[in-house]
């Protein structure tokens, strides 16, 4: 059986840094492809907007809002996926999902659809 479990969100103040992490049972992350997705409590019923990504490989990707704030990482031993945040924004307010694409198929498109495996999220709240 699939798991992913998010753990490590909180509040924190614009500019502060948080570090979330995804641990992942059932899977190998050195077979699959993971990403971070995202929600803001305003936009529940919109589809969840692509983060990150990182390949079986290690090769990563960013949406352009977080590029070069974010980094997406894991601990193959641990079986763990990991997003550190910095110069973190009231805009990155938001529950936060790590994904897994189980057969590496929709690798750069941030795809929710293409997921085959959900997290049930962890909320990142930053205050003005």
């Amino acid at each position: 059986q699939v798991q992913l479990v998010e753990s490590g969100g909180g509040s924190v103040q614009t500019g502060g840094s948080l570090r979330i992490s995804c641990m992942v049972s059932g899977l190998s992350l050195s077979d699959v492809c993971m990403s971070w997705f995202r929600q803001a409590p305003e936009k529940e019923h919109a589809e969840r907007e692509g983060v990150a990504e990182i390949d079986y490989d290690g090769q990563t990707r960013y949406k352009d809002f977080v590029k070069g704030r974010f980094t997406v990482s894991r601990d193959n031993a641990k079986n763990t996926l990991y997003l550190q945040m910095d110069r973190l924004s009231p805009d990155d307010t938001a529950m936060y999902y790590c994904a897994a694409d189980v057969n590496c198929l929709w690798g750069g498109y941030f795809a929710p659809s293409g997921m085959n495996h959900w997290g049930k999220g962890t909320l990142v709240t930053v205050s003005p």
